[in-house]
């Protein structure tokens, strides 16, 4: 089992913990489909950062 060899201070506790409280999460719109996604995910359509990252079924 692992035991922790330092004791975590409450501020770097903190700083683990701050993604925690967030409302909403990040979004951002695709620049190719104009699309709105989540930071650091592909859009519906299969696009990520201007670029096609998933093959269409049809081609």
């Amino acid at each position: 089992m692992a035991v922790q060899q330092n004791k975590k201070s409450p501020s770097k506790r903190g700083m683990h913990r701050a993604h925690d409280f967030l409302e909403t999460p990040p979004l951002t719109v695709e620049p190719i489909t104009g699309e709105t996604h989540r930071r650091h995910h592909i859009s519906p359509t299969g696009f990520y950062r201007g670029k096609a990252v998933l093959k269409d079924k049809d081609a």
